[in-house]
Formats: C-alpha cells, sequence, structure tokens
C-alpha cells in the first residue's frame, strides 16, 4: 500500500474514519530529517499492509498541523479509531517506527 496524501478536504474521510490504525507523517519540503525519513515512510507504506500511511504537508495545511499541536518536523502521529494513540518527533530508525507500530495493534 502506498501514502495517502492528506489535506484538509479529505482528512475525515481518509484519517478518522479509517478502518485500520493510521501513520500520519506531518513534513515539510525544504526539511531536511524529512527527507532522511521520507523513505523509511515510504517502505512501511509496502510492507506493513495492516496500517494505512499518510503524508501532511505542513506548509500546504497549516490547520491540521496546529490541530495536531506540530512544533516540529518530521512528526509522526499515530491514530486508531480516529484517536492520536502515540507520537513520534523528529528522525528515527525504521526499526523504532515498526515497534511504535507494533504497539498500537
Amino acid at each position: 500500500m502506498a501514502f495517502t496524501t492528506i489535506t484538509t478536504d479529505n482528512f475525515q474521510k481518509e484519517v478518522l474514519e479509517a478502518k485500520i490504525p493510521v501513520l500520519l507523517d506531518f513534513w515539510a519540503e525544504w526539511c531536511g530529517p524529512c527527507k532522511m525519513i521520507a523513505p523509511i515512510i515510504e517502505e512501511i507504506s509496502h510492507q506493513v499492509p495492516t496500517i494505512k500511511v499518510c503524508k501532511v504537508n505542513v506548509d500546504e495545511e497549516a490547520t491540521l498541523a496546529m490541530k495536531f499541536g506540530i512544533t516540529a518536523i518530521p512528526t509522526i502521529v499515530f491514530l486508531n479509531h480516529g484517536q492520536v494513540v502515540q507520537k513520534s518527533i523528529g528522525y528515527c530508525s525504521k526499526e523504532d517506527l515498526l515497534k511504535l507500530i507494533e504497539a498500537i495493534k
């Protein structure tokens, strides 16, 4: 499964109404650590079919970034049944992300 780009228009349907847990990656084009974690997020989107991987560009979707209290990027927010269950701020390894995913299932 590839990732889904999230906007304020599709947030309700794609994230809040998702039938499986959601990994929500808040990022920006100019962010170095975001570029470093992007391939890891992409790999996870293909390797872990039990979660939905979504990306939010904070420059284009400031309202969503404010809604989640994003003050640093990359920030990965994990939701289950529309509720935030975990948050990771800054770069982290694939192994660490997989551990967080396992903890929310």
